[in-house]
């Protein structure tokens, strides 16, 4: 026997490069969640953001993040900085946590460099599961684990 004929062989592909857009990224994060629903039976996938406004209605924090097949990862959690140490970051990560909880979700991934606010995370129970050196170039990124028990 000999090799499977690629069906392909005759297309030719090239490689565009596109002004990086909401759309692009959403039609290929589409695609790859489909992949992976499917290669695990799990289509429970979620996406949340929740915002804290000020009195004149501006944006000074949010969070956003995925649950997909007991987990979660927060993708972004930020407090404009003149409103930072005054519980913002505590209860806007404890909302994620609470969705999270909602969801079914054993296990919480959350990514910080070294210079945002890995020791807050700590603080807030996570664990320091990896650190990557020189990423970007002189820091490090840390990735932060929280385990949740629904007992």
């Amino acid at each position: 026997m000999g090799l499977k004929e690629n069906h392909m062989s005759n297309i030719e592909f090239a490689i565009e490069s596109v002004p990086a857009s909401h759309d692009i990224f959403q039609y290929l994060d589409d695609q790859l969640y489909e992949f992976n629903a499917a290669a695990i039976r799990k289509k429970d996938g979620n996406t949340f953001s929740k915002i804290i406004r000020d009195s004149s209605n501006h944006i000074i924090g949010g969070v956003y993040g995925w649950t997909w097949a007991s987990a979660c990862e927060i993708l972004i959690l930020w407090v404009k900085e003149e409103y930072r140490k005054n519980g913002l970051g505590e209860k806007l990560l404890q909302s994620a946590e609470d969705e999270a909880i909602q969801k079914k979700s054993n296990v919480i991934l959350i990514r910080s460099y070294s210079f945002q606010a890995p020791a807050f995370y700590e603080k807030q129970g996570y664990k320091t599961e990896h650190i990557l050196d020189n990423f970007p170039n002189g820091y490090k990124l840390y990735s932060l684990v929280k385990r949740i028990d629904h007992r």
